[in-house]
């Protein structure tokens, strides 16, 4: 199991890679900032899957990712 710390990494990490580095400042600072209902948007933004299944895909493609040295 990955650390607090590490997880941080690979998410941001990936938030860079995908937006670059500006787009992820500005997502994470409008993340913070919101107030939105998480538990709604899960329920209408995640895939229809048991938990037990995503959970194993997310792990399954965590092991794909590069780790931080």
């Amino acid at each position: 199991m990955r650390t607090e710390a590490e997880i941080r990494w690979a998410g941001m990490s990936a938030l860079i890679e995908k937006l670059g580095l500006v787009e992820a400042e500005r997502f994470i600072v409008s993340v913070s900032r919101d107030r939105m209902d998480h538990t709604l948007w899960r329920r209408t933004h995640l895939p229809s899957m048991p938990l037990e299944q995503l959970a194993a895909e997310a792990n399954a493609y965590s092991v794909t990712l590069e780790r931080p040295e």
